[in-house]
């Protein structure tokens, strides 16, 4: 058998992950790549398997670097099977039809104001395109055993990443095969922690923040800091690009514990302004079993924020010169509503951007973490006056020690452990660490389209 890293190894983007047995093809996540233009480009580039030839996506869960490239394999002829958990389904449906929309309204925005080399130019995929491909989608919850072919099986496990978010424990014969996706904290904000990894011959494992460790301030305190400095002290607007799985929530539910604690001004609107966010937190609602959030405390999280789909809706938000809070996509600030806020607010050096994530290179969202003073969208460059603020603990990955501390509840070191979903200086540190520190042997770091030979 052999494993191939179609994608998500040297950088975190484009997850794809070939499983070849005999005659046999599986494919783990099935991603988009993101950030610089160079990856992006990678998402117009020919696989080297044909879509026909897999029978099987396992995917471990609904971000757009895991699930994002979907509509277009199925374009491309896939015909198998879709398998993950309930809400990962649910959350995918929603991602993968706003990227659908998104790269049409970017195709469109192209061509009207003629910034593209291509004529006309198209999108990567449609929203009908993402709405077929639901078609190919089937669930099974955790820890219930899946038989692909014979003596091939496997089973999820809770990875503690995002809602329904999964690793893969994959048997082929008599070996084991441990999958990662993406490892979460050790204690989550709203989810249950990771699962052990138990057995294990073989290994892949993520490694996002392989080379640190995460800003231990609770991240309720740096909110109550922004907005303090933001509305109270400077009179502007706090706008918050925001991952709408996921950050969306971890954050209203942030903003309700300060409402309830009198700690933010009773009549300042907060709005989330994301029909995806918006459409996720509603699924949140739907899976109990798959957070620790009370049915209270879901209700309050509800009456903290004013929930926005309607875009003439967001339009007069955006030009309502009333201070407020407003949480929108895209968190990369790659595309979405943001933009739009943006365009009206990013020139005042009265309003704070607060940045709560992973901003991958070559995002705009790297670009204002690292102080650029103009930054690209709509065509033209325009001028960062406002302040930009950091949430550097809100973290889904698991950092440096939490990867370690994973990694230990395995059995046994593993004959191999392959590090992927990492830029190489992440890949490379993470590596060092745990030949140091755990004085497991046998570490690759995981190269773009190099296969791997498992006896």
């Amino acid at each position: 058998m052999q494993i191939t890293f179609l994608g998500g190894a040297g950088t975190v983007t484009g997850s794809k992950t070939l499983i070849e047995v005999g005659k046999e093809k599986i494919l783990l996540d099935c991603g988009l790549f993101q950030g610089l233009k160079e990856l992006r480009l990678k998402n117009w580039d020919k696989l080297p398997v044909k879509a026909s030839e897999i029978s099987y996506i396992i995917l471990t869960h609904a971000h757009l670097d895991h699930c994002g490239y979907i509509p277009l394999f199925v374009k491309q002829g896939f015909q198998g099977k879709i398998i993950c958990t309930p809400p990962t389904r649910d959350l995918a449906e929603i991602i993968l039809k706003d990227s659908g929309k998104i790269q049409e309204e970017d195709a469109e925005r192209a061509n009207k104001y003629g910034y593209t080399k291509h004529h006309p130019a198209k999108p990567l995929y449609t929203v009908e395109d993402a709405i077929f491909a639901m078609n190919f989608f089937e669930t099974i919850e955790l820890h219930e055993w899946v038989e692909l072919f014979p003596d091939i099986k496997f089973q999820f496990k809770n990875a503690g990443h995002i809602l329904g978010s999964a690793f893969v424990e994959l048997h082929i014969q008599d070996k084991t095969f441990i999958f990662s996706g993406d490892i979460g904290r050790k204690k989550p904000l709203l989810l249950h922690p990771e699962e052990k990894i138990g057995h294990a011959d073989y290994i892949v494992c993520e490694s996002t923040y392989g080379d640190r460790l995460h800003d231990k301030t609770p991240a309720i305190i740096t909110l109550w800091e922004a907005i303090n400095y933001t509305i109270l002290d400077k009179g502007g607007t706090l706008l918050i690009p925001t991952f709408a799985v996921e950050r969306a929530q971890e954050l209203i539910y942030l903003l309700s514990i300060l409402k309830k604690e009198k700690k933010i001004p009773h009549d300042l609107p907060i709005y989330l302004d994301s029909p995806m966010g918006v459409d996720a937190t509603e699924v949140f609602a739907n899976y109990p079993n798959y957070h620790t959030l009370s049915k209270s405390e879901i209700r309050e999280m509800h009456n903290t924020v004013k929930l926005i789909k309607d875009f003439q809706t967001s339009v007069d938000i955006v030009n309502d010169n009333r201070q407020k809070i407003v949480l929108a996509g895209s968190g990369m600030s790659t595309g979405g509503r943001i933009l739009y806020y943006y365009n009206k607010y990013l020139g005042d050096d009265k309003n704070t951007i607060l940045l709560v994530g992973y901003q991958a290179e070559g995002t705009r969202g790297r670009s204002l973490k690292e102080g650029d003073n103009e930054i690209k969208f709509f065509g033209t460059y325009h001028e960062v006056r406002a302040e930009i603020m950091e949430i550097s603990s809100l973290s889904a990955h698991a950092d440096q020690h939490e990867i370690l501390d994973w990694l230990k509840t395995a059995d046994k070191p593993p004959k191999t452990l392959f590090l992927n979903h990492g830029e190489p200086h992440q890949s490379n540190a993470l590596r060092a660490k745990i030949q140091d520190a755990l004085k497991w042997e046998k570490v690759i770091v995981a190269k773009m389209n190099e296969p791997f030979y498992i006896d």
